[in-house]
């Protein structure tokens, strides 16, 4: 078993999940987090004055899923995440050593 973490674009979150739920994952965690990274952040508008906001928003999906599954999951998510912003998701995966109930 194998934990799958991506961080992914809040504007790819439904298609990532229609995905996934296609290949049977149905379980999933999704949170919410800002993030500072090589992308700058966005530019904002106030009163007529443009500024730079230096964090983003970002989804983290979180999947448990059998080491026969993660290649297929890695795939999905990589195809319906990417954008043409290049850093625009992230994907760690880690071995499940111990899920006590």
């Amino acid at each position: 078993m194998k934990v799958i973490e991506a961080v992914i674009s809040t504007t790819n979150l439904d298609e990532v999940k229609a995905a996934l739920q296609k290949l049977g994952i149905e379980k999933i965690r999704v949170s919410q987090f800002l993030a500072n990274g090589r992308l700058k952040g966005n530019a904002a508008f106030h009163r007529g004055t443009e500024y730079m906001v230096g964090v983003m928003t970002r989804i983290k999906v979180e999947i448990i899923a059998a080491d026969e599954l993660v290649g297929r999951v890695i795939e999905t998510i990589s195809e319906f995440a990417r954008s043409e912003r290049q850093g625009n998701f992230r994907i760690f995966i880690y071995p499940l050593v111990e899920a006590p109930l």
